[in-house]
Order: structure tokens, then sequence, then C-alpha cells
């Protein structure tokens, strides 16, 4: 849960950039859909983890002394899907058409990522068989797999 208050921040952000970045309507209207249901999806997983006793933020894991082969401990480690911070200030610094492009795939890899997630979740045994975490990783599952869905129509559609 709390990797994925983290993961949908993300995307809230970048719905944020649709209103300065480009002119397109149904992109504008898609966004406002994905800013509104992340948002609420995070209001329920921090109320789900405070009624827990949990922190709504994910500790940060102690890497001192750790040397991991092969792992540059320099780079933030990034949830499935997330965009990097190259991809996300590519974001920032396009306008119109490319920007449209660029958000598109991205919130398509963001949400792909978050399948991912619940995917994972669900192939965890014993994980997920409380009823309220069903019914919200099922409607996450859902909502996301119909927005990449109209996104891929979207991309589809643009010269």
């Amino acid at each position: 849960m709390q990797g994925m208050i983290m993961h949908h921040a993300q995307a809230v952000e970048m719905t944020e950039l649709i209103e300065s970045h480009t002119q397109n309507k149904e992109l504008s209207l898609l966004g406002a859909r994905i800013s509104h249901s992340q948002a609420e999806e995070i209001k329920f997983m921090q109320r789900w983890l405070q009624a827990r006793g949990e922190s709504t933020s994910m500790p940060m894991p102690k890497m001192s002394g750790m040397n991991m082969p092969g792992m540059d401990m320099s780079k933030p480690m990034l949830m499935p899907g997330m965009l990097t911070p190259q991809q996300m200030e590519a974001l920032r610094k396009s306008k119109g058409k490319e920007f449209d492009r660029l958000f598109l795939t991205g919130m398509i890899q963001h949400h792909g990522g978050a399948l991912v997630m619940v995917k994972d979740l669900f192939d965890t045994a014993g994980a997920g068989q409380d009823a309220e975490i069903f019914n919200f990783t099922t409607d996450v599952d859902s909502g996301q797999r119909a927005e990449i869905r109209i996104m891929q129509t979207m991309l589809s559609k643009s010269p």
C-alpha cells in the first residue's frame, strides 16, 4: 500500500502538467479522470494503513554498508511502471503533440506497472484475501486496463 501510494502520486503529478502543456481536450478529460481516481485511491490506501497503525509513506531501506553487485545505489529504485526522472523531465519540457505522445506512452507504462503490482499481490500466498483489499485491487486492475485501452486508441489516432 505504501508503494502504491507513491506510485499513484506520480500519476497525479503527471496529470497536473496537462493544463499547461497541451490544448488537447480529449487528453484533458482523460487526465481529469485519472487524477480523480488516483487521488481517491490514495485516500483509501492512507485510511487503510492508518487504521492498521501503519505509516502512509514507504520506509527508506537502510543502505549503509550494503554492497549489492550490479546495483547502482546512487539511483532511486523505481516501482514497476514508474517513469524515470529523465522521463518525467522530458514530459515537463514538452508541449503540444509531443507532450500528448509522451504523456500517453508514459501513463500506459505507469498503469502497466500498477497491473504488475496487483498481479504480484495476488501471486503472493495469502495476500489479497481481505474482502476490502480484494475489491480495491480488482477495481484498480479493471480501471487501469480500461484506461490503457483508451490511451492506446488515442495514440493510434494521433499523426
